[in-house]
């Protein structure tokens, strides 16, 4: 009999993709926008008519931007909310595991020597939402030590691949490529800072993370879960221009750019390698040239209906 697997906010990017790569392993429900976490009642009656072996907890405000526009919001969904669940699963009994997804943006902006970031970085967080992630993470440390259920916590670093929301600069960049390609967006495309790096992974290699993290992670621990390399955005887009079918003009928009952006990130993934022997398998182009498919694919279709 298949192990239950409940995904928290998991109708959305990444929770889509666990559902589509492990449903023949396990038995997955999960929820959306319907389930609100800050109801403790809500969340505590769909965890307890559930009855899950496994729950990963993806339900977050998830842009810096949105955590800066309402911090009060962020920080009611992405800590308070994560008390509800933990609460709930304690009521319902759970004696299972819970994987927390926290976020490689709780280290904050680093100096080069400090690149790639392991888990035991000092934290200087540069955002309502990192901030909000940190104080999660001592929660569900509190509760890994306290309680009657084990909980692990994630750090993912930037990630993307199909189906991500376009408010993310990758799926952005190929979303207007997309248009581009089909004819129905002249060929000029927008952008904010380009010079920038960041850790990116394809959105599949981290569902498989998280799977082995549920599994095998060590209670109460932390595991950054990034590629170990650095990519500028100017290289993302430069990608995807060559798959561009015209010339394509570029335009920078200052209103795009944060002012507490940092410039640079990378994360070292060895703690999770030596535990589960997991590294990242997708290429770059190759997750790029599949972001790009969706997208097309996405908007051809939305043509015809």
């Amino acid at each position: 009999m298949k192990k239950k697997l409940l995904l928290i906010g998991g109708t959305g990017f990444v929770g889509s993709n666990i559902t589509s790569l492990f449903f023949n392993e396990y038995e997955i429900k999960s929820s959306g926008s319907e389930i609100d976490i800050r109801d403790f009642d809500k969340i505590l009656d769909f965890i307890a008519s559930e009855a899950p072996d496994f729950v990963i907890n993806l339900a977050s405000i998830t842009t810096l931007s949105e955590s800066y526009q309402n911090p009060n919001l962020t920080y009611d969904i992405n800590f308070i909310g994560n008390l509800n669940v933990l609460r709930a699963l304690e009521k319902s009994n759970f004696n299972g595991r819970m994987l927390y997804i926290s976020s490689g943006e709780v280290y904050g902006s680093s100096p080069e020597h400090e690149l790639p970031l392991s888990e035991d970085r000092i934290l200087k967080p540069l955002s309502p939402y990192a901030v909000s992630k940190i104080a999660s993470e001592a929660l569900c440390y509190q509760w890994s030590q306290i309680g009657k259920f084990d909980v692990i916590i994630a750090r993912p670093f930037n990630h993307f691949g199909p189906n991500q929301s376009d408010r993310f600069a990758v799926a952005n960049f190929a979303k207007q490529i997309a248009k581009i390609n089909l004819g129905i967006q002249k060929p000029e495309i927008v952008v904010g800072e380009l010079n920038m790096t960041r850790d990116f992974t394809d959105v599949r290699d981290i569902a498989i993370a998280y799977i082995l993290l549920l599994e095998n992670g060590i209670n109460g621990e932390i595991y950054n879960v990034c590629s170990g390399s650095e990519t500028s955005i100017a290289q993302i887009l430069n990608i995807l221009l060559e798959k561009a079918k015209y010339p394509v003009i570029v335009k920078k928009d200052m209103d795009l750019i944060r002012k507490h952006e940092k410039m640079r990130s990378c994360g070292n993934f060895n703690k999770l390698y030596n535990l589960i022997g997991w590294k990242p398998k997708k290429l770059l182009e190759e997750s790029i040239s599949d972001t790009l498919n969706y997208w097309e694919a996405k908007i051809a279709l939305e043509k015809k209906d």
